[in-house]
């Protein structure tokens, strides 16, 4: 299977060393943080975080760093994450660092994701993983802590499409506890108490804490962010960016496997 010589490629290459691997992302955050400031002087719009009004997306080069060893060797490739679309095997993952209370990644989800299902997912060329990576508050802790206890039940992917719906207020109530029931029940959680008690357990804080130490060991610092077969990617990028990526990543799986046989 073409996924197979990626995945043991992925395997060889060990785990990434913080030191370096932050390194390399750090670079392109820079870089990709002096185009968000000169966008934002030409357009005088307001990049703090802070409200709506951000530019939709956060530009990258096209020079950018290379894809990184290290950083393909976050994939996780578990065959039983229910946080995870699409197969183990599939030659190019996507890995996302995203909070259920931000905007970009509300957009990203509603606009990006579903192409990406439909052209390259269920055609097993593309895994997407989810990283839980609240960064707005405790709203956002409580929000990723739910997605990770509706994944307990298999019901994380429509949780997080219930969740993304539509655009929401930021630590305002729109991710109480009292809300995020409701969202479970739209989602097709069945087991509404066994939710609240995964929600509240030590193991969904583990999980998140687990997956937002990754991403601020590879030099994380604002969602929504992307690794494409280790290749970083920051901000809501139009999707003609992810497909042209995914495209070239797969391509290249194709070439590795080629030259192992």
């Amino acid at each position: 299977m073409p996924g197979k010589s990626a995945l043991s490629a992925s395997s060889r290459a060990g785990r990434p060393r913080p030191g370096r691997t932050r390194r390399v992302l750090a670079v392109i955050v820079l870089t990709a943080a002096v185009v968000t400031a000169v966008l934002a002087l030409a357009l005088g719009r307001d990049t703090t975080g802070g409200g709506t009004t951000a530019p939709a997306t956060v530009s990258t080069p096209e020079g950018q760093e290379p894809a990184n060893p290290e950083l393909l060797a976050l994939a996780r490739r578990d065959a039983a994450d229910p946080l995870a679309l699409g197969s183990p095997d599939a030659p190019v993952v996507l890995i996302e660092y995203s909070d259920f209370q931000c905007p970009f990644c509300g957009r990203f989800a509603r606009e990006t994701k579903p192409d990406l299902v439909r052209g390259y997912v269920d055609k097993g060329i593309l895994r997407i993983e989810w990283r839980n990576f609240p960064v707005f508050g405790a709203e956002s802790d409580q929000a990723a802590r739910a997605g990770w206890a509706a994944g307990q039940q298999n019901r994380f992917w429509q949780f997080h499409d219930v969740a993304y719906a539509e655009p929401r207020r930021r630590n305002a109530g729109d991710f109480s506890e009292d809300s995020l029931i409701v969202m479970a029940r739209k989602a097709g959680v069945e087991d509404l108490a066994r939710f609240e008690k995964d929600m509240a357990s030590d193991a969904a804080h583990e999980a998140v804490i687990r997956d937002s130490e990754e991403g601020y060991g590879i030099g994380v610092t604002s969602t929504p962010a992307f690794l494409v077969n280790g290749r970083p990617v920051l901000g809501a990028q139009p999707t003609d960016v992810f497909t042209d990526l995914v495209d070239k990543a797969a391509g290249q799986a194709r070439q590795r496997e080629d030259g192992d046989e």
